[in-house]
């Protein structure tokens, strides 16, 4: 099909996640507090780390930017859906949309890639204790930062690219609550090929390399553990990596039946599988961390008491 026969769009609709008016105003409402508990939860966790000299070290330095990513990704979501919702509107334009899938790819990814640096840090804090502080050094955990920072962008910037460059037809109706790339894919008259090849290898590359270091991570940390002499020790050692365990399945559970298949094939559950993973991840971050942990739960306090 020709350029010229394309029609030229320059917005999108929102569909939402219901067509029922009803059922939009109680899910809005709803999603209104999680995203205002999200920022506070998580800006809580941030001040705390910033104000608490005993957490400056580099779990918590990484725990202060996975929250600081947690504000972003429901920030890049949520505010634009409750915009359209309140003025009466579905519409997105076009440079909106294409500024949305970027930012949302960039901070999606860098919380798979904050989390695997956290699962470093632990093996090293559990495998090698003495070495710690030496091999942790504060330009190390910049730099693991940084480049965490550097790789994602650089992928968002890809798959941004190959978007911009389809045509769309007339069709501009997302199936979704934002602009995820999988649903405007299949609004596309272009080929997405390109598109769907560089999701399974670029993609794949970006998804699975966090992960493979987060479970060889914990394959050593394990198998330290099993070594221990005692059960209080055992104890002690799995406590300091609960938390991120269950932040890490909560967030590999959501995004790995969304985005590791074709375009073609995206669904309804996709859709509440999104929903976990932008909107129930961020928020629920905080309350696993700061309940599970001793320290974190003193410095709020003092935090709280301060103000």
């Amino acid at each position: 099909m020709d350029r010229d026969n394309h029609t030229t769009v320059t917005e999108f609709l929102l569909l939402g996640l219901s067509g029922l008016q009803e059922q939009e105003d109680a899910l809005c409402g709803l999603f209104l507090c999680m995203y205002l508990v999200t920022i506070i939860g998580n800006l809580l966790i941030v001040l705390a780390i910033s104000c608490d000299p005993h957490l400056h070290t580099p779990m918590y330095f990484f725990l202060a930017n996975l929250s600081a990513v947690d504000i972003s990704t429901s920030s890049v979501i949520v505010p634009k859906m409750l915009v359209n919702h309140v003025v009466g509107s579905k519409s997105i334009s076009y440079p909106q949309c294409m500024t949305q899938i970027y930012f949302f790819i960039t901070f999606a990814n860098t919380d798979g890639f904050l989390l695997s640096v956290m699962a470093y840090d632990r093996y090293v804090a559990i495998c090698r204790p003495l070495y710690y502080t030496m091999i942790m050094r504060p330009r190390v955990c910049v730099l693991l930062v940084a480049v965490s920072w550097v790789i994602t962008n650089l992928h968002s910037l890809l798959h941004t690219l190959l978007m911009v460059r389809l045509n769309f037809c007339s069709n501009n109706a997302v199936r979704h609550f934002f602009c995820d790339p999988y649903p405007l894919l299949k609004l596309s008259c272009s080929d997405t090929f390109i598109n769907d090849l560089m999701v399974f290898t670029v993609g794949g590359w970006v998804f699975m390399t966090p992960f493979m270091c987060i479970a060889i991570s914990y394959a050593y940390i394990f198998s330290k553990v099993l070594k221990l002499p005692s059960a209080q020790g055992i104890r002690k050692a799995l406590s300091t990596c609960g938390s991120h365990i269950t932040v890490v399945s909560l967030f590999y559970g959501a995004i790995l039946g969304i985005y590791m298949h074709p375009s073609s094939s995206y669904s309804v559950q996709d859709m509440v599988a999104s929903v976990i993973f932008t909107v129930v991840t961020p928020l629920v971050n905080p309350f696993i961390y700061s309940l599970r942990n001793r320290d974190m739960k003193a410095a709020l306090r003092k935090l709280i008491l301060r103000v």
